[in-house]
């Protein structure tokens, strides 16, 4: 096997990306490394569909519910912990095998991250009252008066850029260009193996909706519960995890079940297209799975992705 091998499973929630990184993982022995922005939290174990204990007896996992839902896990900080497990799973022998649907953290990794000073709470909650208070609009409308320059090279519709470069100018004082003049970021070395699981659209919008009713059986609502009872701070990430306002307004008395979870079935649906756009546009060199996974896909990507390690079939 190449000693410097990553596999890196991308895709929309509901995808499967989890079952097919178990199952990799138990062929290969491997050890699966979390890339999904909300699984890191500790609270949201039924909400953000972690693996449950049955999967976490079967193989090694790294970075799962190891930050409180009162920090904030940035892109950088998840990053520094992602190839420290890298380097673990690679020191204990296993093939490291990295799974998620955030964008930004798989780009963190594989291409590297701009020097940037970390970005002050109060900078962050500033930007954060004027996206509550005006949306995409009016953040464009700050950017476009602070920072024009930057503000004209980035795509109108890219909230998440807007933010980060309205975050970093407030923070700073200094454009985000002035940081990307010092040089592109190292890319991780190594050899990157990407999987990425394309299902059709119909199939991946029922998977949303029956994994979203799948959470309330499981209990998804005292989660909700209790990450309320915490009193934490709106804007802090994990309280803007898909489904925490949705039935959190069943909770609050505003609505009932059935359209808390209508809602949160939207919600889970917009986010899954937004993913699948992602990704149809970046991981370049990726296969692409054209399924929800299933278990009888396992032999056929168990046989390419051998080849890809230069493994021995015979």
């Amino acid at each position: 096997m190449i000693d410097d091998a990553l596999i890196v499973i991308g895709g929309p929630t509901a995808s499967g990306k989890s079952a097919l990184a178990l199952d990799l993982a138990e062929r290969f022995g491997g050890t699966v490394i979390n890339a999904d922005s909300m699984q890191v939290y500790a609270e949201l174990k039924i909400l953000t569909a972690r693996p449950d204990d049955a999967a976490l007896r079967r193989v090694p996992h790294q970075l799962y519910g190891f930050i409180s839902a009162g920090e904030r896990c940035s892109a950088g900080r998840w990053r520094l912990a992602a190839l420290e497990a890298i380097g673990a799973a690679r020191a204990a022998g296993r093939l490291p095998i990295l799974v998620g649907g955030t964008g930004l953290y798989l780009r963190a990794l594989l291409d590297g991250l701009l020097e940037i000073p970390d970005i002050a709470p109060s900078a962050k909650a500033r930007v954060q009252a004027l996206w509550e208070a005006g949306g995409l609009a009016a953040i464009r409308s700050s950017l476009a008066a602070r920072d024009p320059d930057m503000a004209a090279k980035l795509n109108p519709s890219d909230t998440q850029r807007h933010i980060r470069a309205l975050e970093v100018i407030e923070a700073t004082g200094r454009s985000l260009a002035s940081f990307q003049t010092k040089g592109a970021p190292a890319p991780l070395p190594g050899t990157v193996i990407r999987l990425v699981l394309e299902p059709p659209r119909e199939a991946l919008r029922a998977a949303c909706d029956a994994r979203l009713l799948a959470m309330v059986e499981q209990g998804a609502l005292h989660e909700v519960e209790a990450l309320f009872a915490l009193d934490l701070d709106s804007a802090l990430p994990a309280m803007k995890a898909v489904g925490v306002r949705e039935l959190g307004a069943y909770l609050a008395g505003r609505c009932s079940l059935e359209h808390a979870i209508r809602d949160a079935q939207a919600a889970t649906r917009q986010y899954a297209k937004r993913q699948q756009t992602w990704f149809r546009h970046q991981l370049p060199g990726a296969e692409r799975i054209a399924a929800l996974y299933a278990p009888e896909l396992i032999n056929d990507i168990s046989s390419r992705l051998a080849l890809a390690l230069g493994l021995d079939q015979g």
